[in-house]
């Protein structure tokens, strides 16, 4: 039960955000903004999008990408988050799960996932 003038003062920040539609199985190219000494750059991190949890602000997904010499690399980014310059949807994938952890122990072909077709 959420108070209703949380939900009204969340919902007038969550109205200029231009967030695509993705969900578990897209494949997402996430733009985040790096501040390092006076400097601030862009570094994109992209990966297979493996659960997405929460409400409101308190909004996160999971981003998981394999690394150097084949070690998977997860990441936990806030959907609201001003860090966040943007987010783009590479692909859809044809999943049947709405959290897709078992793909830790999967390697290789095995933890490929197929292509929506969009007809």
């Amino acid at each position: 039960m959420r108070n209703r003038y949380i939900e009204n003062f969340e919902k007038a920040q969550l109205e200029n955000r231009n967030i695509p539609e993705f969900r578990a199985g897209d494949t997402v190219k996430v733009a985040v903004r790096i501040k390092e000494g006076q400097k601030m750059r862009v570094q994109n991190y992209e990966g297979l999008c493996i659960a997405i949890r929460g409400q409101g602000t308190g909004r996160t997904f999971m981003v998981r990408k394999m690394g150097a010499n084949s070690v998977g690399v997860e990441r936990i980014f806030p959907l609201y988050s001003d860090s966040i310059d943007s987010i783009e949807v590479l692909r859809k994938g044809r999943v049947r799960r709405a959290k897709l952890f078992y793909l830790r122990e999967l390697k290789g072909k095995a933890a490929r996932i197929k292509e929506l077709r969009r007809k």
